[in-house]
């Protein structure tokens, strides 16, 4: 991996209709589908705006919807393990 993928944490998380949005501490913004994260895409928007940046920015975390999200695996792509069972 990239040394750049580690080098940028999170700053901002918002969200649309569709889309987790995360601003990175190095300028750049991520846009992510909210079908990628089932938990997520089920969450109210109350549920959604309840989250904790965690490790100085690499990982989101939100209790009440038992969900944790690395940045750097946002950055490279990746979506949660139930979105690929889907695709089975």
């Amino acid at each position: 991996m990239s040394a750049l993928t580690f080098e940028a944490s999170a700053t901002k998380i918002w969200f649309d209709n569709d889309n987790m949005w995360v601003a990175l501490s190095d300028g750049r913004q991520l846009s992510v589908p909210l079908t990628y994260f089932p938990r997520l895409l089920n969450a109210s928007s109350e549920q959604r705006n309840k989250f904790e940046l965690s490790g100085g920015g690499t990982g989101i975390h939100w209790e009440e919807i038992d969900e944790d999200i690395s940045v750097p695996g946002l950055i490279l792509g990746n979506k949660d393990l139930t979105y690929f069972k889907k695709m089975i």
